[in-house]
């Protein structure tokens, strides 16, 4: 017995048809929809800082990247409570959690130009031709980036 893979359907269809899709997404456009609510309550620049996590039972959880954030929304959270509630998609607000989550720091590796050995006798022969000092320094700091002339790669 093979296997055979269902045929590819259409997302539109799948969202429309899935119930485990459908759910999500309708909880994925409901979050989308209180963020930008949320978001014309606060200060344009809390605003990157904080996201809607969840909403659920008079309890809104907005997390927040760090520390500094978090407390300048606890002092803000009465005026927030306030203002939410009388949204309708907020209706029954009770309480505003607020949780520090820090970003997580993406490393982006260095960039790493090499250099030809030809492209740097280029780069030498050209600084040899020039008077000032600071061109020609630079020149040849350039030059000597040269995969030939890097002491690490001559061990």
């Amino acid at each position: 017995m093979a296997f055979r893979p269902l045929p590819a359907q259409a997302t539109t269809k799948l969202l429309r048809e899935a119930k485990p899709l459908q759910s999500l997404f309708v909880q994925a456009q409901r979050l989308d929809r209180l963020q930008q609510l949320l978001e014309t309550q606060l200060q344009p620049a809390a605003r990157p800082h904080c996201h809607v996590a969840s909403w659920r039972e008079g309890s809104l959880l907005l997390i927040v990247t760090d520390g500094h954030w978090a407390t300048r929304l606890r002092y803000q959270q009465n005026r927030l409570l306030r203002q939410l509630g009388a949204l309708d998609e907020f209706a029954g607000l009770a309480r505003i959690l607020i949780k520090v989550q820090p970003r997580t720091q993406v490393v982006t590796p260095k960039r790493t130009v090499e250099l030809t050995e030809s492209a740097a006798e280029t780069l030498h022969e050209a600084a040899e031709g020039i008077s000032n000092p600071q061109l020609k320094a630079a020149l040849e700091r350039l030059a000597s980036r040269s995969r030939k002339t890097r002491p690490d790669d001559q061990a």
